[in-house]
């Protein structure tokens, strides 16, 4: 059921965008542009586009019966295999595009579940992906076992396989509770991983963007973590984490997370929520902005909806705007830190931010220690911040600062 089928040849596509009356007209066009882009990360081939306002929502096409014929002309005319709707189609809408133009449709969800299948290469993220692409599936079934079977190897119709073709409803309720209950037990290894680590006092920090920002370039900037850097979208499905160490000495664990983009499929936050999961535990979250982006703004609402969807609009945030390099000036009025991954141009004030916020509800102490407690001395390093040590014969004076729950455990060292 999860068998990889490979795109055979690069499919003629035509992409249909869809501006509704609230929206403004370059937002309809962006999200063509990045709808193109889609495609060809999924291994399309974009040979034209067609855009329609829609004032209503056709019911059983989404789109008026006029726009429908428009298209179907530019089908025979473009000789196009695969159309590809801005939108998110209801099954009907999807099974009534495909009647009247007799090539297959294909929704945004769709593409972009098929270019996650694509990028999965952990167990735990195939699992993800399959539950995901089988629940947008699964009420898509009714009476289209003859255009699933002309599916396979398709752009939408990657992941789970050609044994799709042979199992109804009751099979996917089936798999699906399989895939749930696999996914439920990693969460469970990821609580006891992560309550074994919050044992040992190594803050998170956890990297989110929109897909593209350069999330796994700072990353392999900051750690040398080897994470594969495309101008694609979704380069980065599986989480990384890597282990740092700040100037201070304090150590950190970083983490790259998936890339968000707009229209996200419900499907994959609902899947993907063991992964999205360990941000709900990260103490610092780097929102990292494309700062040579047009649409910069409208990028930073994106992930704002995305985090209040899963509810981490509390947690500590730094604004981390990259790709300076690719810009003349730098932004302003802003609570953030502008730098370039590619060049590292910036990277030490981010450092310094982040130990900075790392520190807040920190207490400022001083300690005394013999010169046979080293152990101490490195513990101090690793989890707190030092301002300064001074050597006194046989002592070690320390100022500076530890997490409330450390001020206790080595209270016995503490100078009144």
């Amino acid at each position: 059921m999860n068998q990889k089928i490979k795109i055979q040849s690069a499919q003629r596509t035509l992409i249909v965008g869809i501006r509704h009356p609230r929206d403004h007209k370059r937002i309809c066009e962006d999200s063509m542009k990045e709808l193109e882009l889609l495609i060809t990360t999924a291994g399309g081939d974009v040979v034209g586009e067609a855009k329609q306002e829609v004032k209503r929502v056709h019911p059983a096409t989404y789109i008026g019966k006029g726009k429908v014929e428009e298209i179907g002309e530019m089908i025979r005319d473009l000789d196009v295999e695969l159309v590809a709707v801005d939108e998110e189609l209801t099954p009907i809408q999807n099974r009534n595009l495909e009647d009247a133009w007799d090539v297959r449709v294909v929704d945004r969800t769709a593409v972009i579940l098929d270019i996650f299948a694509l990028r999965a290469r952990t167990k735990e993220g195939k699992l993800q992906v399959e539950l995901a692409q089988l629940e947008y599936l699964a009420p898509r079934l009714v009476g289209r076992q003859g255009r699933l079977m002309q599916q396979v190897g398709y752009i939408g119709a990657r992941g789970p396989g050609e044994t799709q073709l042979e199992i109804d409803r009751r099979r996917i309720r089936e798999r699906i509770a399989v895939l749930r209950g696999k996914l439920t037990n990693v969460l469970k290894h990821r609580k006891i991983h992560r309550l074994k680590r919050e044992g040992v006092p190594i803050p998170l920090v956890s990297l989110v963007g929109y897909t593209n920002a350069g999330k796994s370039t700072l990353l392999n900037a900051l750690t040398d973590a080897g994470v594969i850097e495309e101008d694609k979208l979704f380069s980065t499905l599986d989480p990384t984490v890597r282990r740092f160490k700040l100037a201070s000495g304090r150590e950190i664990l970083l983490a790259d997370t998936v890339g968000f983009i707009k229209k996200l499929p419900h499907q994959l936050v609902n899947s993907f929520k063991a992964t999205f999961e360990e941000l709900a535990h990260a103490e610092l979250i780097l929102e990292v902005i494309d700062l040579s982006d047009e649409d910069v703004m409208q990028r930073m609402r994106v992930v704002e909806d995305v985090l209040g969807e899963l509810d981490l609009n509390g947690r500590p945030r730094l604004t981390v705007f990259n790709k300076l390099d690719l810009c003349e000036h730098a932004p302003r009025s802003h609570d953030g830190v502008a730098i370039s991954a590619r060049t590292k141009q910036g990277i030490d004030t981010l450092l310094a931010r982040i130990d900075e916020m790392l520190r807040a509800g920190f207490r400022r102490v001083r300690m005394k220690l013999g010169h046979d407690r080293g152990e101490v001395l490195s513990s101090v390093y690793r989890i707190g911040h030092v301002f300064n040590v001074r050597h006194f014969g046989k002592t070690v004076r320390i100022d500076c600062e530890l997490p409330e729950k450390y001020v206790g455990k080595y209270r016995d060292y503490l100078m009144t």
